[in-house]
């Protein structure tokens, strides 16, 4: 039995940006684009009207925005995955619009390289992010756990990294060897990190010396 194609609703402003993208995924055997919309409005009156699967969503359209729109459909078709697809790279896009309910987030310039593995990977039921997206988020929560340390922890952490022993940390520091030992765990288990060297791999690459 031939497999379902996956109903596809394009939203976007500009109109030769839908027909080229409706085109692309015409040369697929698992896609149909069922509808069109050019703003938030009209993505929320097609949803209504026609069954849909995917929306392709862009962020900068009139009347209602794209992550306003994300919002409605979250709470109205909770049913329908959504991919955004955007010119905005910023990781506060991204944070925003998967935070919001978007199962993929991919940027307009990688549309010829990455949107049939982010179709078909949001249809699976999982969630989507380009690779240039998904290293912007890693290195944003990197950035937040190196944040989250404390003053002596990063002390301790400078110390192991130039190559002191518990033994002499403790020393300089004027804190007893379990004192230092405990920093170090607490080290290991923010920074995801299994070994000494790891953690003077981590602050090295984050350049904290």
């Amino acid at each position: 039995m031939e497999e379902q194609k996956k109903r596809i609703l394009l939203a976007d402003d500009h109109r030769v940006l839908r027909t080229g993208l409706k085109l692309l995924l015409a040369s697929q055997p698992d896609f149909a684009v069922v509808a069109e919309a050019s703003d938030g409005v009209e993505v929320l009156a097609a949803l209504s009207a026609t069954p849909v699967d995917i929306v392709l969503l862009d962020l900068s359209m009139p009347n209602m925005n794209g992550l306003d729109c994300l919002t409605r459909i979250r709470a109205e078709h909770p049913g329908v995955k959504v991919v955004v697809l955007t010119m905005h790279a910023d990781t506060a896009y991204i944070q925003k619009c998967m935070t919001s309910g978007a199962s993929g987030y991919l940027c307009k310039d990688a549309i010829d390289t990455d949107l049939f593995t982010a179709l078909r990977t949001v249809a699976r039921g999982e969630r989507y992010l380009g690779a240039r997206e998904a290293h912007a988020l890693i290195d944003v929560l990197m950035d937040v756990q190196e944040n989250e340390l404390s003053t002596r922890e990063r002390e301790v952490l400078e110390l192991l990294a130039h190559g002191y022993s518990l033994t002499g940390i403790a020393e300089k520091l004027y804190l007893s060897v379990k004192t230092v030992s405990t920093y170090k765990t607490r080290l290991m288990q923010k920074l995801g990190c299994e070994s000494k060297a790891e953690l003077v791999d981590y602050a090295l690459r984050h350049k904290m010396l």
